[in-house]
């Protein structure tokens, strides 16, 4: 069972206004959240940038709530002692937000709006133009305002957007020339906006301000998992384990000119504690997968159900069946062999996926209700269910819930952000993937990984989850202190496993309820 408490919701911008309504209806004021969220992230922004104070702070408040926060900041950095100018494009328009403005005023420095350079060399600008609930490309002074962000960050200005970067809109992650970010502070709840358009939101930092238990709102609203949730469904590894214990997987794939693939998938499965593997690859593929993996088990193709008798289902805790398979009736036939000989847990990626074409009822009659996993990119998942591509990645939070249900198996559609959904209907959404995953081979990383827990735990749904984040996680740290991710491999991502699976995050300090690096790369 997943506890929504333990975890942040990734939203809508009518699913963010139905949260602070609630806390608002059962007796908080609207503007006690505004204050909260404008004095914690004042406080963030001196923890995270105390040498960039001295040079002042330029704050653009727009005229709803978000310029409201933005009013709360200003106050809250010049109550300190720091340098603060406030421009406003455009008056405040809500209540709340002109009665923070009046309180910052006798503390702030106002700077008459103009088209022109308002940019005095500040340590940091604030954006708090517009908030969750804009939508369209932004219009006016307020449009002209956002554009000289890009300048003010180019001469070296850290960037901070209060809930959305102005010009990203919350729901969709659709991007009018956005600013990129140096963080973006978001309150109480992610945003689809936020994984979406990640680039423009630099880091992502989520602030309590108090919605409490309304911020769990049980509207099935996904929930962003982090390396404390996947560390508690990790097993350990018992002091007395033994390849048994750890469990065997078997991996189906590696057609003719491909072993790569499956090789890279055992190579995952390694490096994610399990006990033995074994490849079953093209007669072709043999040699160069002996040569390559000589810890693993090597086997044909199974020609006929006693083959898979004796390869796999005498043998295999669970199998993974797709990397580097390859296309035609030949993938088809021996996917089908496999599944109806063996009765076990599956994961099945790639070609094992794309072999099916649109049959998905073929497919789930196959699966007989297993513990499974589908691990499809969107051109695959499109494939497979009749969608667009577009409509797939429009709809992505979504969109994998018919076809959870009709084969009764987890599908993680794999992307930026990942989304695994279960049959019924719990989402989980990870979001630690960075663009050096964007790659042939990661996937089948990813295949080995979701096996070697599908085979520990027998939970379809956190073996792909955490597989997801700590795939994800592996990246982020070969990409940490570096601006660019050119020169980096896969297999740089395989030797930082070991320390992805370690999960020894620092804890969240309060008000601080999740944080998501910076995954942009040159």
């Amino acid at each position: 069972m997943l506890d929504p408490r333990s975890l942040v919701r990734v939203v809508t911008s009518a699913e963010a206004a139905a949260r602070d309504r609630a806390a608002i209806d059962a007796g908080t004021p609207s503007r006690a959240l505004m204050q909260r969220a404008g004095a914690a992230t004042a406080s963030e922004i001196a923890y995270r940038f105390p040498r960039r104070l001295a040079s002042g702070v330029l704050v653009y408040a727009g005229p709803g709530n978000n310029g409201g926060d933005a009013w709360v900041v200003a106050r809250a950095l010049a109550a300190s002692g720091v340098r603060v100018r406030v421009c406003e494009p455009v008056p405040a328009a809500t209540d709340d937000a002109r009665a923070e403005r009046a309180l910052a005023l006798p503390v702030v420095e106002v700077e008459p709006f103009s088209a022109g350079d308002l940019y005095r060399g500040e340590g940091i600008v604030v954006d708090g133009l517009l908030g969750t609930g804009s939508a369209g490309a932004p219009r006016g002074p307020v449009a002209a305002a956002a554009t000289g962000f890009h300048a003010m960050r180019d001469r070296g200005a850290a960037l901070v957007a209060l809930d959305i970067p102005t010009g990203v809109d919350a729901s969709t992650g659709e991007m009018h020339r956005p600013a990129r970010a140096t963080v973006t502070f978001s309150y109480g709840t992610l945003k689809r906006g936020h994984l979406i358009a990640r680039a423009a939101c630099g880091r992502i930092v989520v602030l309590d301000i108090g919605l409490g238990a309304h911020a769990a709102l049980d509207d099935g609203a996904p929930l962003a998992i982090d390396s404390r949730w996947a560390a508690q469904r990790i097993p350990g590894i018992a002091a007395d384990a033994h390849k048994g214990t750890r469990r065997k997987l078997a991996i189906v794939g590696g057609g003719a000119g491909m072993s790569g693939a499956a090789i890279l998938s055992a190579r995952a499965a390694w490096h994610s504690g399990v006990g033995m593997v074994k490849l079953l690859v093209a007669a072709e593929s043999l040699a160069a997968v002996r040569e390559a993996e000589p810890q693993s088990l090597t086997a044909p193709w199974p020609a006929s159900s006693d083959d898979v008798e004796r390869e796999i289902v005498r043998w295999a805790d669970v199998v993974a069946i797709g990397p580097g398979l390859g296309a035609g009736t030949v993938g088809r036939e021996l996917v089908e062999r496999v599944l109806r000989a063996y009765d076990g847990p599956v994961v099945l990626d790639a070609d094992a996926i794309n072999a099916f074409g649109a049959d998905v009822n073929a497919l789930a009659l196959l699966l007989r209700g297993r513990p499974a996993v589908l691990t499809p990119h969107p051109v695959e998942f499109a494939r497979l269910t009749g969608i667009a591509v577009d409509d797939v990645l429009r709809r992505r939070f979504e969109v994998a819930l018919p076809l959870a249900k009709h084969t009764r198996a987890v599908v993680l559609l794999k992307g930026q952000p990942t989304v695994v959904t279960s049959p019924g209907g719990d989402r989980l959404v990870s979001a630690s993937g960075t663009p050096l995953l964007a790659a042939a081979g990661s996937g089948d990383l990813l295949t080995g990984m979701v096996g070697t827990l599908l085979g520990q735990t027998g939970d379809p749904l956190a073996s792909a989850a955490c597989a997801a984040w700590v795939h994800g996680r592996a990246a982020w740290l070969v990409q940490r202190g570096h601006s660019t991710m050119r020169g980096r491999t896969l297999d740089d991502v395989i030797a930082q496993l070991h320390q992805a699976w370690s999960l020894r995050d620092r804890p969240s300090r309060y008000p601080v309820l999740l944080e998501l690096p910076d995954v942009a790369s040159k």
